[in-house]
């Protein structure tokens, strides 16, 4: 029996153009389809007596809310993000379970496998994990302003004044700019870290998978896919947690900020 493992890198099917459409594609077009429908199907079968479906998928929201609300802290910030990190978590969770699929794995295209799952492409989980980053940084720049939140960074106000106060003062903004650009690393960092969790995950249970698949029946590999089931909402789960946690750390005000501000609106005027 051929053992088959999967590479790194997705399989290239066809082209559309000069552009390489892969397997792990596929899939992602196939999650996107399947959620856009699920949201059609949602909107046109809303009504004030709520169907058993209706129902359903207001009690998971509201699930979801009170999860999200635990870290934010703050139900009007919750609905807020929800667009992306809702977004986030039902498009991640579909397209891991679409991987556990039948076929998935199996059926060849052109001699390379037809549907792998999604985020077993790197390209996608970073591309995810640079839209949760950037759109944290796009809520704090409308959120406190653009001089608030780039300042907690580089606090380039407090740099030029201190040129004048001595050796000291200056001693201490440069350490000030070298803490800003190790802050600038970190944001790099949360890409890395929040692309390579997800892919090293579903790529491992995928490895396992097909392994199994080739080696033993069908009956010894099926656990592992229930087990899998719970991996691809546990990912989904940490990915939109940590994409909500950097959105709530952005949009809030610099340390200080309200001690400034509400010391402002105590003071007596005559």
């Amino acid at each position: 029996m051929e053992l088959h493992i999967p590479a790194l890198a997705p399989e290239t099917l066809f082209h559309i153009g000069k552009l390489p459409v892969t397997n792990t594609i596929i899939n992602t077009w196939l999650a996107i389809i399947i959620f856009f429908a699920l949201g059609l199907l949602l909107k046109k079968r809303i009504h004030l007596k709520p169907s058993k479906m209706q129902n359903f998928a207001e009690y998971f929201l509201e699930k979801l809310l009170g999860y999200f609300d635990q870290v934010t802290g703050d139900r009007k910030k919750t609905m807020r993000f929800l667009p992306v990190v809702g977004y986030v978590f039902f498009f991640i969770l579909l397209s891991n379970w679409l991987g556990l699929l039948p076929g998935t794995g199996s059926i060849k295209y052109g001699g390379e496998m037809l549907l792998r799952p999604a985020n077993t492409d790197l390209n996608l989980t970073v591309a995810m994990a640079l839209v949760a980053v950037v759109s944290s940084h796009v809520f704090g720049l409308i959120t406190v302003g653009v001089f608030t939140h780039l300042n907690k960074f580089f606090q380039i106000g407090t740099f030029i004044k201190s040129l004048a106060k001595g050796p000291v003062a200056i001693f201490t903004a440069i350490i000030e700019l070298a803490v800003g650009l190790i802050e600038v690393v970190s944001e790099i960092a949360k890409v890395l870290s929040l692309s390579l969790r997800l892919f090293g995950n579903i790529f491992a249970g995928e490895v396992l998978i097909s392994v199994l698949s080739s080696l033993v029946a069908v009956a010894v590999p099926a656990p592992f896919m229930m087990l899998e089931l719970l991996v691809g909402l546990i990912q989904a789960a940490v990915f939109t947690m940590l994409t909500l946690v950097y959105l709530t750390v952005a949009t809030a005000q610099p340390h200080g900020h309200e001690e400034k501000h509400e010391h402002v609106h105590s003071t007596p005027t005559n």
